[in-house]
């Protein structure tokens, strides 16, 4: 003859998290591998112009940037307000822009140097004879792909 037995209480056993910081700091590792810091410090100041056609870029990794404008408040005592040419984390003259280039192309693969682009980020007050500058400089660099950093106009009535 069977046995019958009453039904007992049974607890819900607890949850292991003995392996929760092992996931925490798989993710963590996770971010920090995938994320990116901010590249380089500015050290000129600009209010970029407005445009109503603009691109985001596909790939970003391929942009080199040389930003044109006054020098920031910190440096505004030691540069004055003539607008300067950052190439990475100084000021340079446009004389310098072709060794840039080639350091930045230096930085890329064989298979991505093609595709190399150049951003200018400009103050909307700049002279245009600083940028035209700087372009005769690129074009001497032989680096012809180029684009320019604009916000989206407000679309009015």
């Amino acid at each position: 003859m069977a046995v019958i037995r009453k039904k007992e209480k049974r607890e819900v056993p607890a949850i292991g998290t003995s392996s929760l910081p092992d996931v925490v700091f798989m993710i963590l590792f996770f971010f920090m591998a995938t994320s990116t810091m901010r590249e380089q410090e500015l050290l000129v100041q600009y209010k970029l112009p407005e445009a109503t056609e603009i691109q985001k870029l596909e790939k970003k990794s391929l942009v080199s940037y040389i930003h044109i404008g006054p020098p920031s408040r910190a440096m505004r005592q030691k540069f004055g307000d003539t607008p300067r040419i950052q190439l990475n984390d100084t000021y340079r003259t446009a004389a310098d822009i072709g060794q840039f280039i080639a350091s930045e192309r230096d930085k890329l693969g064989e298979a991505d140097r093609p595709f190399m682009m150049v951003s200018l980020k400009a103050d909307q007050a700049t002279r245009m004879g600083v940028v035209t500058d700087v372009k005769q400089e690129l074009r001497r660099a032989e680096a012809l792909k180029v684009t320019y950093v604009a916000t989206k106009a407000a679309q009015g009535l």
